[in-house]
C-alpha cells in the first residue's frame, strides 16, 4: 500500500489543490483531490488482467470547477434535492440555495463538491487513507450548525474503496451525504453502459414528480421495469414506458433497500459482460440513488478527450431518501447536538 501526492493547480482565491494517488499491491489506482473530495481516476484490472480507468472525469482542476456535473464529487451538506429549497425544523424554516430549477440539489450553490478540504495521509499495512474534513459554518447554504465533517477515503488490499462518513453539529441540522461517482466498467472513455446488467437490494423506490422530487409514496418494485431484484442489462430497461423511467430520460431514482437497520449490508452488484469487471456496493444507509447518466449531452469532453454523451456513466449514491426534511415517514436525516453521523460505504472490485 502507498500514497503519494502533487500540486493539482490553483482556487480562484489562490489556494492551492493537492491529487492524492492511492495503490494497493495489485495495482489498483485512485486519484483523489481535497478539491470537493472528487475521485478522478480509478484503474482496476479486466478478466484478462488489464487495467483501465472506470470513472468519468477531467484532466484538470479549472474543468472540475467549471463543468462538472459532480464527476466523482463528495456531496454535502445534503446530497439529492430538497424542495424548494425549503425545510422546516423545530419550528423554524430554514431558506436554501436553489440550484436545480426551484429546488435545492446536492448541497446548493458551493456544496461540498466545491471546497478545498483539509486531507491528512494515513497509511498502513492493508490499506491506504486519505481523510479529509472541513467545518461547514453555521448558515452555509442556507444550512443551521457549526457542522465539522470528516471522511477517510480508503483503498484496501481486499481491493475496495471504502468511504467512512462522520459529521457533528452544534445546532440541530439535517445531513445526508454521499458520493457520486460515475462509473462505466468498460473504461472511462468507451462507450455507454447500456450493456451493464445490474441487480439492486431494494424491494421498493421513492416515486418522484417531473422535478425529480419525491411524491412522498414508496412504492413496491414489484411488477414494474424498477425491479432489479434479479440481474437486468440496464439498456433492456431504460426506454421502458413506465412512467417513472420515461419521465426521467432512464434511471434517475432512490431505491429502497431492504436492509434498513443501519448495519453494514449489500445494495447492489453491477457486472460487465465484455471485460468481466464487477462492482459491488455494500452500504450503512436505507436508500441508493441509480443516476444513468441522462443529463449528459455530449458537451464535456473528458480526460482522454472521449465525449460523454448520454448514458455515458451510472452512479450509485448511497444515501438516505431525497427531500426526507419534507416527509416525516422517510427515515430521518436529523442530526442533533451531542450525536454523530455515521455512514459507511464500499465500493468494492473484481471479475467474472
Amino acid at each position: 500500500m502507498s500514497i503519494t501526492q502533487e500540486p493539482f493547480g490553483f482556487l480562484p482565491d489562490g489556494h492551492e489543490a493537492t491529487i492524492f494517488t492511492l495503490r494497493n499491491a495489485h495495482g489498483i489506482e485512485m486519484d483523489m483531490t481535497n478539491y470537493g473530495g472528487i475521485v478522478t481516476r480509478l484503474t482496476t484490472p479486466d478478466r484478462h488482467g488489464e487495467f483501465a480507468d472506470i470513472v468519468l472525469g477531467f484532466k484538470t482542476l479549472e474543468s472540475y470547477q467549471k463543468d462538472s456535473p459532480y464527476f466523482g464529487a463528495l456531496i454535502g451538506r445534503y446530497g439529492n434535492r430538497i424542495a424548494d429549497g425549503r425545510f422546516e425544523l423545530d419550528g423554524t424554516t430554514y431558506e436554501l440555495a436553489v440550484n436545480n430549477g426551484p429546488n435545492h440539489l446536492h448541497g446548493g450553490l458551493k456544496g461540498f463538491d466545491k471546497v478545498l478540504w483539509t486531507a491528512e495521509r494515513i497509511e498502513e499495512n492493508d490499506r491506504s487513507i486519505v481523510r479529509l474534513s472541513y467545518l461547514s459554518p453555521d448558515g452555509e447554504e442556507g444550512y443551521p450548525g457549526d457542522l465539522s465533517v470528516a471522511v477517510d477515503h480508503i483503498l484496501t488490499e481486499e481491493n475496495e474503496f471504502i468511504l467512512e462518513y462522520t459529521a457533528t453539529s452544534d445546532k440541530t441540522t439535517v445531513v445526508n451525504l454521499t458520493h457520486h461517482s460515475y462509473f462505466n466498467l468498460t473504461g472511462e472513455g468507451s462507450g455507454d453502459i447500456l450493456g451493464h446488467i445490474i441487480s439492486l437490494n431494494a424491494d421498493a423506490f421513492t416515486p418522484s414528480n417531473t422535478d425529480l422530487i419525491p411524491t412522498g409514496e414508496i412504492r413496491s418494485v414489484g411488477g414494474t421495469d424498477m425491479d432489479f431484484s434479479l440481474p437486468q442489462r440496464i439498456g433492456n430497461r431504460i426506454n421502458s414506458n413506465y412512467e417513472q423511467i420515461a419521465q426521467a430520460g432512464g434511471f434517475d431514482h432512490n431505491f429502497v433497500l431492504v436492509n434498513r437497520d443501519g448495519s453494514l449490508a449489500p445494495a447492489a452488484r453491477v457486472t460487465e459482460p465484455e471485460s468481466g469487471r464487477v462492482l459491488e456496493v455494500l452500504t450503512t444507509e436505507p436508500g441508493i440513488q441509480l443516476y444513468t447518466g441522462n443529463m449528459l449531452d455530449g458537451t464535456l469532453k473528458g480526460k482522454t478527450g472521449a465525449i460523454y454523451h448520454k448514458h455515458s456513466g451510472l452512479c450509485l449514491e448511497t444515501q438516505h431518501f431525497p427531500d426526507s426534511p419534507n416527509h416525516p415517514q422517510f427515515p430521518s436525516t436529523v442530526l442533533k447536538p451531542g450525536e454523530t453521523y455515521r455512514h459507511k460505504t464500499v465500493y468494492r472490485f473484481g471479475t467474472d
